[in-house]
C-alpha cells in the first residue's frame, strides 16, 4: 500500500503483514545484523539486500522501541523496506526468502 496514508497504517490492516510460516528465535539465527534478503514477484527480483543495511541497526531499533513501549517476547518490529517496491495485484506471487531461515510464499488475492 502506498499513499497519504500514515505509513504505520501500511503494515496494519488485516492480511497486510504476512508472517510465518514459522518465526525464529535469536538463538537460532546468530547475527541478526547479516541476514540476506531476497523478494521476488512472479519469479522476479524485486527485493535483495541485507538487514546490515537498516538505517538504524536491530539492536538501536530495540533500545529506541523499548523506550517507548514495553517489548514482551515475541513481539515484532516492522521495519522499512529495501528499495524495489512495486505494485502487486491480485493473481501474482510473492515470495521471500532468508537462507537458513526459510522462504515465504504469498498468493496476492483481492478483497470481497
Amino acid at each position: 500500500m502506498r499513499g497519504p496514508e500514515e505509513r504505520s497504517l501500511r503494515k496494519s490492516i488485516d492480511s497486510y503483514t504476512v508472517l510465518g510460516p514459522w518465526l525464529v528465535t535469536a538463538d537460532e539465527i546468530g547475527d541478526p545484523s547479516g541476514l540476506d534478503l531476497h523478494l521476488s514477484v512472479n519469479g522476479e527480483t524485486r527485493q535483495k539486500s541485507n538487514t546490515s543495511y537498516l538505517i538504524y541497526g536491530i539492536a538501536k531499533l530495540i533500545s529506541v522501541y523499548s523506550e517507548v513501549m514495553t517489548l514482551q517476547p515475541g513481539d515484532i518490529i516492522a521495519t522499512g523496506t529495501p528499495e524495489g517496491v512495486g505494485q502487486i495485484v491480485p493473481g501474482d506471487t510473492v515470495v521471500l526468502t532468508i537462507p537458513d531461515i526459510g522462504e515465504l510464499t504469498m498468493p496476492v488475492v483481492g478483497r470481497d
